[in-house]
């Protein structure tokens, strides 16, 4: 199936129906008064979160989604069906923004997770409503208002632990299949990702998390060059990443000091704040230097970009220093959640050891 992560879709709820004016009319029961039945409400529409899907693509050609309308009231007071909700299915991750405004309406990022996108119709009132002392015979009734409809953009961001930034060709598809069971496609020329890949990273028994690989950026990417920027956004709800950078003397560019640079400047053009994230070097493909000049390699490349960051040397090909790796990546993701579990409880933090003991 093909991948798509942006789409525009209307919605239009059901309206609600109208209510009815009727009287009373049988044998024996003269001016039985009035009897007309309220409508029934309209439809509503929702966004559901399916973790089964990961794509946007059922929506390229369908684009039009209507709730059944509320049926009108019936005499003997009687009222309306209402118009049955209607859900529209999509993919974990998915955030909704109204094109008009441009308001984000919602972001669903749990399974099964439900978004109301269209209020359907108040029903109507059928003319028992306006019965009273003074007005025993009314033939007023109300109509149902009409639903909500507007026009939707639906963004896929892809929920993941760890994004891994690079160049292309830089080996991060590589990278992720030697650590994870993705297998994305690999091959010695640029772009062959041209959509994000997850795969699921393993390092013990009830220990995992989440690797997304994105296509790779070039120079000018802010303004469309390559694959452009569009796929930055999957990166959005990382929680570190992973910067791929090709240190083998057969690099496209063969500058790897430039090529970090490169990246790092179109991240901050695409987002500041995630220019601010976590961020880790990974210096990839170590098989093709000798090996007693990768240390000193190492060195120069952090030397001239000034980390001071956490860094691994691997070669994703073979194997080397990918263990290691994801060790590190989960010991960190443990660590974050800890920390935001202390915020948001301080009750679980441990006891502060001040010193004192007990005689």
């Amino acid at each position: 199936m093909k991948f798509v992560d942006e789409v525009t879709i209307r919605v239009e709820a059901g309206d609600g129906g109208d209510g009815c004016v009727s009287f009373r009319r049988e044998k024996y029961i003269p001016l039985g008064g009035p009897d007309g039945g309220d409508g029934g409400d309209g439809g509503s529409i929702y966004l559901q979160a399916d973790a089964e899907l990961n794509t946007l693509a059922d929506y390229r050609y369908t684009r039009l989604f209507r709730a059944e309308h509320g049926q009108k009231g019936g005499g003997a007071n009687c009222t309306g069906r209402g118009g049955a909700d209607l859900s529209v299915v999509v993919p974990v991750g998915t955030v909704a923004h109204d094109v008009e405004t441009g308001e984000l309406i919602g972001d669903l990022v749990e399974p099964g997770q439900r978004l109301l996108v269209a209020r359907g119709g108040f029903h109507g009132l059928g003319n028992t409503r306006y019965k009273s002392s003074t007005n025993r015979a009314p033939r007023q009734s109300k109509p149902g208002t009409p639903g909500e409809a507007r026009d939707l953009r639906l963004e896929l961001k892809v929920i993941a632990d760890v994004g891994l930034l690079g160049m292309p060709n830089a080996g991060k598809s590589t990278l992720i299949r030697a650590v994870s069971a993705a297998r994305p496609k690999v091959a010695d020329y640029p772009f062959t990702t041209l959509h994000p890949n997850l795969g699921v990273v393993r390092v013990g028994p009830l220990r995992s998390f989440v690797m997304a690989d994105i296509p790779g950026l070039i120079e000018g990417a802010a303004e469309g060059a390559g694959l452009g920027i569009q796929f930055l956004r999957h990166l959005a709800r990382t929680r570190l990443l992973l910067h791929v950078i090709d240190v083998s003397p057969h690099s496209d560019s063969g500058d790897p000091i430039q090529d970090a640079r490169i990246i790092l400047k179109e991240l901050k053009r695409y987002s500041p704040e995630l220019a601010e994230r976590e961020r880790w070097l990974v210096f990839n493909k170590l098989d093709m230097v000798p090996r007693e000049e990768r240390k000193p390699l190492v060195a120069k490349i952090r030397r001239a970009l000034r980390w001071r960051g956490p860094q691994f040397a691997i070669s994703a090909l073979s194997g080397e220093g990918t263990e290691a790796l994801a060790q590190a990546v989960m010991e960190r993701l443990e660590a974050i959640q800890r920390a935001r579990a202390v915020e948001t409880n301080p009750a679980t933090a441990p006891p502060v050891d001040d010193g004192a003991r007990d005689v």
